[in-house]
């Protein structure tokens, strides 16, 4: 027989480790906003079509006019522009990020969260999370459109996982700028055009495109020290697509491009995942 007492469920105790506590509450939200990706697919489907219109337009309408390491063959800078198509979907995701937080201060959901015993920080890195599985499955459905265009990986799997682990941590990194915008303006229309303005001179002076080593000195040299470039030159080197006759630039992050794009990644993440909880802690909607 059954007491009164007995039906009654009892809640499940808060973790005492502040830690384990953060972790869950962020693991939460993120399923809160994968959900909510889920039930609107045409943002995941337009997510998807950009960079697939990038990967045709520049490999068929520019692919015969680029100068790549002495190549101006179509194939050659096919292999040679992936790297940075990947690295410009990856923080083009930024805009998306930064737009669905100011959707949710608009909403007034930023508000409700606040007021519950949640983990400083869980609901801006459920968030991130979110977008950054997201952005894995807007990377696979694209390495399978370039592979379709002509796009191989010759360095083996192992050090193909390691460039699409640099592009992802870049995305993650680059998604905590869009979280302090999100935060930082009053529409997600707002957010979207904050996202987007600074991130079109970031991946176009950059060696995405094109050889940094055929631009004019001074725009060579932010080109060479642009986060964005590290990563996209360390992708190249772990898929094998460097041009047959190319020369990295003597700039310390082109020299050593993967130990540079982790700690570019790693800096940013550091620097505006902190800013983002500060601001956080005092935005209203």
């Amino acid at each position: 027989m059954t007491t009164a007492t007995d039906a009654v469920p009892t809640a499940k105790p808060r973790p005492t480790n502040p830690f384990v506590q953060s972790v869950r509450d962020s693991l939460v939200v993120a399923q809160r906003n994968l959900i909510r990706m889920m039930r609107i697919p045409e943002v995941v489907i337009f997510g998807l079509v950009q960079p697939i219109m990038f990967v045709v337009l520049f490999s068929y309408v520019f692919g015969g006019s680029m100068n790549v390491g002495g190549s101006t063959s179509p194939a050659v800078y096919r292999e040679f522009l992936m790297a940075g198509i990947f690295a410009q979907t990856v923080t083009f995701a930024t805009a998306g990020a930064g737009a669905g937080i100011a959707d949710d201060m608009h909403k007034g959901l930023i508000d409700r969260f606040r007021s519950l015993p949640m983990a400083r920080g869980a609901v801006l890195t459920g968030r991130t999370l979110a977008d950054l599985v997201q952005t894995a499955l807007t990377v696979v459905v694209l390495a399978i459109v370039a592979v379709l265009v002509g796009w191989r990986i010759h360095e083996g799997l192992p050090k193909a996982i390691g460039a699409f682990a640099l592009l992802l941590l870049l995305g993650y990194a680059f998604s905590w700028i869009g979280a302090l915008i999100g935060l930082s303006v009053r529409t997600p229309e707002a957010a979207t055009s904050g996202g987007l303005i600074w991130l079109f001179p970031l991946t176009f002076i950059s060696n995405a495109f094109v050889d940094s080593n055929q631009m004019t000195p001074w725009l060579r040299h932010i080109a060479e020290w642009n986060p964005f470039s590290a990563t996209v030159l360390a992708c190249r080197e772990l898929f094998g697509n460097l041009p047959p006759n190319y020369q990295a630039a003597d700039a310390w992050p082109m020299q050593h491009p993967a130990l540079a794009s982790v700690l570019w990644s790693v800096v940013i993440i550091v620097v505006f995942r902190t800013l983002a909880v500060r601001k956080y802690r005092s935005a209203t909607a």
